[in-house]
């Protein structure tokens, strides 16, 4: 596709994603957080708005140049939804810590549901296959985080172990690829947060950073960067 029209698409998802994020997104960061945002709610629509915009822009380049089929469009619907809750997921986490059950129980329901629809609308025969890589993907990737937090609870929290399965099936859809991109990309990212953390001291040393946005980036830039992710 010409570089404009997939250009005008990323930016046309990118304003819906600062309206969304603005509200109802920022909206419902708000409710699910335990205290009011300590620089005001102006401020926090402003993050989510900025959140959005970026995640959904991105969803929208990497569509641009994708064809068009009934399954293509719903799989671009579950990732839209995964952006939306990312937005949430990573205000709140950075925010307290935590990634709350009342975000990631909707959301986990709504793209697994949405890739379902996509695998039995797939013409190509490919979505059963499809299908079982996303369980898989999810399967493996929430059994490796369980591992570690119960070897190491400090290291990782059980809202990540959750987040695990809803990232891995994202990622398991794409392909062992995909799946690959986006663990290695969500603990070089987090590994960076720490550093630059450490090195400005605003974490302390043996301090814990909140990992779930570096899973939820990671995971966007492996649906963006691997080419199978939206295939038909």
């Amino acid at each position: 596709m010409p570089l404009a029209p997939q250009l005008l698409t990323a930016l046309g998802f990118a304003a819906l994603g600062a309206l969304l994020g603005w509200w109802p997104l920022a909206a419902w960061a708000t409710r699910t957080l335990h205290a009011p945002p300590l620089r005001g709610a102006r401020a926090g629509a402003a993050t989510s708005a900025s959140l959005a915009a970026l995640a959904f822009g991105a969803l929208g380049w990497r569509f641009g140049g994708q064809p068009v089929d009934a399954s293509s469009l719903v799989v671009l619907g579950a990732l839209l939804v995964f952006a939306a809750a990312a937005t949430v997921l990573a205000v709140v986490d950075v925010v307290e810590h935590r990634l709350p059950n009342a975000v990631l129980g909707p959301a986990g329901l709504a793209v697994a549901a949405l890739l379902g629809v996509a695998a039995a609308l797939d013409g190509a025969g490919a979505g059963p296959g499809r299908a079982l890589s996303a369980v898989v993907g999810a399967a493996v990737l929430f059994a490796l985080f369980l591992a570690v937090a119960l070897v190491s609870p400090r290291a990782m929290g059980m809202g990540d172990v959750k987040l695990a399965a809803l990232v891995g099936g994202v990622l398991g859809w794409g392909g062992l690829t995909s799946w690959v991109v986006g663990v290695g990309a969500m603990f070089v990212l987090g590994g960076l947060v720490a550093v630059v953390g450490l090195l400005l001291r605003r974490v302390p040393a043996g301090g814990t950073i909140p990992f779930g946005p570096a899973m939820l980036a990671g995971a966007l830039l492996a649906v963006v960067a691997v080419p199978a992710t939206l295939g038909p």
